[in-house]
């Protein structure tokens, strides 16, 4: 097992005060009321106004960071976007016009998979150019749930019909994956190609929440409110993942949820309900961006969500 020394360069600092400016990562013992803390993530997160985007869109793909995300197509444009965190720009177009797509890896390293039609198009993204790849096995017109990066993807689930099958993709092809014991579409997915989380979806509107752990899918706790359309932070793990907006309770909810690798539990709802937002690997559970989709009309909003760094006592079991 790796020592605090060998990860962070230094010792645990033996302090009588917790540090006035700790920084990300920090830890510390605490001789005064003889504790281990440290600094970093925690909390409560809250959904703040990011940049608008060029283009409203529903459907779109999205990839990477909270501060480096990219949107791709959607509903009626056939532009790329990407964000610094702060605004969007323009980037050069994909080749096929598609909505309900599924997003895969970095903003400079993407995947675009399937899409109304329905397609088995794939596209790949260099972060300059997006060129055709190999085909999906199998045609999906309302979008699965996506896990993984550009060279170790999974493409669960989706439409047409509702299926159960699963494509694992290794950079250049794919195939045939353990199925999912729940057939859904307009669902969202998280983590990566041995650990992976489906939850949600449309078949209809459904609660059911899959975990993978790289043979065989099992179904575990349920989200608290059914529903499809959602957003997620389908770069975080499969232990810790966001749920946001989508249909029903209404044409577009803000109702957000954690996943803590047991229970979902209801947080900060986003500021303005929408569904149908872009879709795939972008953000992760401390860090996590909704893009565009309806509300239930087009949207150029962006918002982000953010769990603040905090002091946490550690202890043992």
């Amino acid at each position: 097992m790796a020592e605090y020394i060998g990860i962070k360069g230094s010792t645990i600092q033996s302090l009588a005060n917790d540090p006035s400016n700790p920084i990300a990562g920090q830890v510390w013992y605490n001789s005064t009321s003889n504790v281990l803390k440290g600094y970093g993530q925690q909390g409560t997160g809250a959904w703040a106004s990011g940049g608008n985007v060029n283009t409203a869109v529903k459907g779109s793909a999205g990839a990477g960071t909270q501060t480096a995300a990219l949107k791709a197509s959607g509903n009626n444009s056939i532009k790329s976007e990407t964000y610094d965190g702060t605004s969007w720009t323009e980037e050069n177009d994909l080749n096929v016009l598609r909505w309900a797509i599924l997003g895969f890896g970095t903003q400079t390293a993407a995947l675009a998979a399937g899409g109304e039609g329905p397609t088995q198009a794939v596209e790949e993204y260099n972060g300059t150019c997006w060129s055709e790849v190999n085909d999906l096995l199998t045609a999906r017109g309302d979008n699965g749930g996506a896990a993984g990066t550009t060279t170790a993807a999974l493409y669960i689930s989706g439409t047409p019909p509702t299926t159960t099958n699963v494509e694992e993709y290794d950079g250049t092809s794919w195939t045939e994956n353990s199925t999912v014991n729940t057939g859904r579409y307009n669902t969202a997915g998280a983590g990566t190609t041995t650990a992976a989380l489906l939850f949600g979806g449309r078949s209809p509107a459904v609660a059911l929440t899959e975990i993978y752990d790289g043979s065989t899918w099992t179904e575990v706790n349920n989200i608290n409110t059914a529903r499809y359309s959602g957003g997620e932070a389908g770069a975080g793990p499969s232990t810790a993942t966001l749920l946001f907006g989508g249909n029903p309770p209404t044409s577009g909810t803000a109702i957000t949820e954690a996943w803590d690798g047991t229970c979902w539990t209801e947080v900060a709802d986003l500021a303005t309900g929408r569904e149908t937002m872009a879709q795939g690997t972008v953000g992760t559970s401390v860090a996590a961006i909704s893009i565009s989709g309806g509300t239930p009309g087009d949207s150029v909003l962006t918002e982000e969500w953010t769990v603040p760094d905090a002091i946490k006592t550690f202890t043992a079991s």
